[in-house]
């Protein structure tokens, strides 16, 4: 029988503070005209960020889709479904074929981050917030946010996309 690997622990090199980070973005929801060069065309943050917001704490759960438990894509397929209906695939290798490509500096709310965790490719995948913020359903942690700086994540970086353009 072949075991399935997953999501290793997380470093702590770079803790992130969500109750700080959760104020934050939504004090800048309240001004957000003054993002809104940061945000891709035909993407409401607004909408985005609530959704986002409205899954932190919800647990890990493979193969699951629910606010009772969740993986990383069904996540950012949910968070586009319900904040700004639009469909993404449903699994991480197909997300990462979708949009365009986007470079670590072009980053922008809202682009969908992809890492290798497992050792295959990509094998994981979270919505970009801003300052190397991005939300995503960690096997450890359930839907949180973590930082791409964190030396897990920037050891495992494969790409990003942007799905609005």
């Amino acid at each position: 029988m072949t075991k399935i690997r997953t999501e290793e622990t997380r470093e702590d090199d770079k803790k992130v503070d969500l109750k700080k980070v959760t104020k934050d973005l939504t004090a800048k929801r309240q001004t957000s005209g003054r993002y809104s060069n940061l945000t891709p065309k035909g993407l409401n943050r607004d909408e985005l960020l609530l959704g986002v917001v409205g899954y932190l704490g919800v647990p890990y759960s493979y193969g699951e889709q629910s606010r009772e438990g969740m993986d990383c894509s069904a996540f950012t397929a949910q968070v586009y479904a319900d904040a700004v209906r639009r469909t993404l695939p449903r699994s991480t290798r197909d997300q990462f074929q979708i949009g365009s490509e986007v470079t670590p500096d072009d980053l922008q709310f809202g682009d969908l981050v992809f890492f290798n965790t497992t050792g295959y490719s990509p094998s994981h995948v979270g919505i970009y917030i801003e300052d190397d913020l991005f939300v995503h359903a960690s096997v450890t942690y359930g839907v949180t946010i973590s930082s791409l700086e964190s030396t897990y994540y920037r050891k495992r970086f494969i790409g990003a996309r942007r799905v609005f353009d």
